[in-house]
């Protein structure tokens, strides 16, 4: 299963490997689609792949670190 999601990252996890940790962690594959990094916000476009139970897991997983998580266009079926 793949979903698309807008991430928003405060100052402070910027520079954290935030995206690296819950894809180890859960077994979710990123797909970078866009990405916009300044010394303050970063603002990614990312296309999630894995299990619904791995993605449902890692998505909360990012919400609880403090990354403002946005569902983009639905959920992509394959």
């Amino acid at each position: 299963m793949k979903k698309r999601v807008k991430l928003t990252f405060p100052q402070r996890l910027i520079k954290e490997p935030v995206i690296f940790t819950m894809a180890k962690k859960f077994d979710v594959m990123p797909n970078i689609r866009r990405a916009r990094v300044t010394e303050t916000v970063g603002e990614m476009v990312l296309e999630l792949e894995g299990t619904e139970e791995n993605l449902e897991k890692g998505i909360r997983y990012l919400r609880e670190q403090g990354v403002e998580v946005e569902l983009v266009e639905g959920d992509i079926m394959e």
